[in-house]
């Protein structure tokens, strides 16, 4: 092996890069060869392909489809006037039923008693009541008006009732002495401003085609004045035993779901217009949906610029229509086909735009299939033959690379598989690579194998110290590892603690200074109406802190669980510490006991932080409750206890001294201004995230300085009330 600058000749990777390029190139060109034998393949037949099928399509798509969307159409626009006929038949008979019901009760008026009514009330907005609108002028304390409309106030129930069952959104009753009489389940609409809205009937049009026409009128598409919705009026007078005028009865037909049906279907091509008996188009509203000109939307289309348009609409009215015709409306070719509307002497259009039946898709699947069929087959006789002729290739290309490999096979594979050989072969009692005459080949190899052996040896001498030293690492951080996830576990960790009670949610976390920690926190239900909660920091760090806080974690809890106070619960867990104190350490407890379903906390504080409180719509601030001594510092102490009233909203949050004890680079601590602060910053925050906001001030005031007491914090927001069971 020479070497000449950085250029290495003769070498092992000189060797390797020319196997590997004459390999490249050879599978370049098989690669290259089948490529464009397959795409000169699949261009012929995609070109092919196209041509049968626009074929095919020209030859059947014009007839078939004309007869298929005339079908169609013809169908589904009588279908859509069965419906709106349906809806004005309903209106009509709710309407006449109304109407019926009034004349007998004016024709025995003397066998009926004048019932109370009353005005709208905004206060009745979503229950069905009957409401009563005088017109301006009108004396409202006539008693001859005033008896008619209490007369007539006996169909309220009856029309309170009708409304819902037949799924109406208002009927109403207008007098001639200008009284207008209505049952709606929005009062409210009535008040504009905080005043009744005037209405006089006898100036609405339902009112006065109803009067001139002496019978069942419906109403152009107008804007309803109460509700501001696109509607058609159906009416109907009502007259008296001499023949005189005494109401007329209306009830309103919302057209936005007739709308939203005739909408919908342009869609997929199909137009659908509802012209009435006048010629003028009442649905839809919009002059764009329906291909015509905008300016016959409001005028007799019968008359319209479109001739075509014009004679479809005549015909229609007159009863002359032809079926489906096709001819050209504003924009293109329509099909056209018209249905009428019994119910009100309407006729429903419907209209197809031509251009959309260019696609032949159910007649034409058989072709297609067929001629997808040949395609396919063709296409796999020709991949089977690209696929030989690749498989050809690849072999002579293996042929030539496993040849090229047998003749470099022993300046470049014996060396290595020797010297893989010898280290597999090392042992515990032979751990040492040496140098041998067959790793001598002048080239990396030998460099390698010499490189091997000096590492070899360096590896032996330190070899007794390296596993001395890593066998007593990993005990001692496997040990310690344990500790950390059996005291993480002795931790309530899983949140939410309570996710079935919504008078209260708690969060807590604890982040030692250490592998572990001497802080501990605790909540638990008593039982089901009292919460336990606890936070503590023992004495010392490490793992003798550690478990020391276990153990005090435990006692605390069993002595809780008995239902004693918080007094005697510290009282009692001083006394079993202090019995086996050989150590003498001593931790510092708060625990309280909150009752849930009032709100009553019962707390004592074995030397440990004050808690801070917050009060609903007040400040986290400091409550400095009276401190007792530590547990397990000396036997025979009695403990304080003293009560807070939580309130639904309130907070607390406790915490051990690692919290305002915190230290920056320049020895300054945390201090509980800054908690305050940070707790304060985001007041309405839920309980985890105000220990978020605590952990994130924290950090930024600390920075990069290492800490160097345990973070515990707990804190309980109480919501009060009962919980869902």
């Amino acid at each position: 092996m020479k070497r000449f600058k950085n250029l290495v000749i003769g070498g092992i990777e000189n060797k390797v890069f020319n196997l590997i390029l004459i390999t490249v190139i050879l599978l370049t060109a098989a690669f290259m060869a089948v490529s464009v034998n397959q795409n000169n393949m699949l261009a012929r037949l995609a070109n092919e392909s196209s041509q049968r099928q626009q074929a095919s399509i020209d030859e059947i798509t014009g007839e078939v489809m004309d007869q298929v969307v005339r079908h169609s159409l013809a169908r589904s626009n009588r279908t859509e006037a069965d419906i709106a006929n349906a809806l004005f038949e309903a209106a009509g008979e709710r309407v006449t039923f109304l109407a019926d019901c009034a004349t007998r009760l004016l024709a025995n008026a003397e066998d009926y008693a004048p019932k109370p009514f009353a005005g709208p009330n905004p206060a009745d907005d979503g229950a069905w009541t009957a409401k009563v609108i005088f017109s301006p002028g009108v004396v409202t304390k006539d008693p001859t008006i005033n008896r008619k409309v209490g007369l007539i106030a006996n169909l309220f129930d009856t029309m309170i009732a009708l409304c819902p069952a037949t799924d109406c959104a208002t009927v109403y009753i207008g007098l001639p002495e200008g009284v207008h009489m209505s049952v709606s389940d929005n009062s409210s609409s009535w008040i504009v401003d905080g005043k009744l809205r005037t209405y006089d009937p006898r100036e609405r049009g339902w009112y006065k085609q109803a009067v001139e026409a002496g019978g069942l009128i419906f109403t152009d598409g107008e804007w309803d004045a109460n509700t501001g919705e696109y509607c058609v009026e159906c009416a109907m007078p009502v007259y008296g035993p001499d023949g005189s005028l005494q109401a007329v009865i209306g009830s309103d037909l919302f057209l936005d779901e007739m709308q939203q049906v005739l909408t919908d279907n342009q869609e997929e091509g199909e137009y659908a217009l509802l012209v009435n008996e006048n010629g003028r188009a009442v649905l839809p509203t919009q002059a764009a949906v329906f291909p015509m000109a905008a300016a016959d939307r409001d005028a007799d289309l019968r008359e319209s610029q479109s001739a075509f348009l014009a004679r479809t609409v005549g015909d229609a009215l007159a009863g002359a229509s032809e079926g489906v015709t096709l001819g050209e409306l504003e924009n293109g070719a329509y099909y056209v086909t018209a249905a009428p509307i019994e119910a009100t002497g309407w006729v429903l259009l419907s209209a197809y735009n031509q251009a959309i039946s260019s696609q032949p898709v159910t007649l034409l699947e058989d072709s297609f299939n067929g001629i997808q069929s040949e395609t396919t087959a063709t296409y796999r006789a020709e991949t089977s033959k690209s696929r030989n002729m690749a498989v050809v290739l690849l072999l002579v290309v293996m042929a030539l690379t496993l040849t090229g490999a047998l003749v470099l096979g022993k300046r470049i594979v014996k060396p290595l598989n020797t010297i893989t050989r010898r280290i597999s072969e090392l042992s515990e009692g032979n751990l040492e690579f040496r140098m041998e005459d067959a790793y001598r080949t002048g080239d990396e190899v030998e460099e390698l194998a010499e490189s091997f052996a000096a590492i070899s040896h360096k590896t032996v001498v330190y070899m007794d110290k390296v596993v001395k030293v890593t066998a007593e690492k990993e005990r001692i951080g496997a040990e310690l590892s344990l500790a950390t996830d059996i005291q993480a576990a002795m931790l309530p960790h899983i949140f939410p603690a309570f996710p079935d009670r919504p008078d209260f949610d708690i969060f807590a976390s604890m982040d030692p200074a250490k592998e572990v920690g001497g802080d501990f926190y605790d909540y638990f239900l008593i039982d089901d109406d009292h919460l336990c909660m606890v936070i503590a920091d023992v004495s010392g760090k490490g793992v003798p802190a550690a478990l020391f806080m276990m153990a005090s974690k435990i006692i605390l809890q069993s002595v809780a669980m008995l239902g004693n106070s918080p007094a005697e619960i510290l009282a009692r867990t001083n006394e079993a510490i202090c019995s086996n104190n050989e150590a003498q350490m001593f931790v510092t407890v708060w625990l309280g006991i909150l009752e849930l379903s009032t709100g009553r906390l019962v707390a004592a504080n074995a030397g440990h932080e004050f808690p801070v409180l917050k009060l609903p719509n007040g400040d986290f601030e400091l409550y400095k409750d009276r401190h007792g001594f530590v547990i397990g510092g000396m036997e025979g102490v009695r403990y304080r206890e003293y009560e807070i009233q939580m309130e639904p909203g309130a907070k607390l949050f406790v915490y051990t001294d690692g919290v305002p004890e915190a230290t920056d680079a320049d020895k300054e601590l945390f201090g509980t201004g800054r908690m305050l602060d940070a707790l304060n910053a985001d007041k309405s925050a839920a309980p985890v995230q105000v220990l978020k906001n605590v952990r994130r001030a924290v950090d930024g005031f600390v920075k990069d300085a290492e800490q160097f007491d345990d973070l515990t914090m707990l804190c309980l927001e109480y919501r009060g009330g009962k919980r869902d069971d």
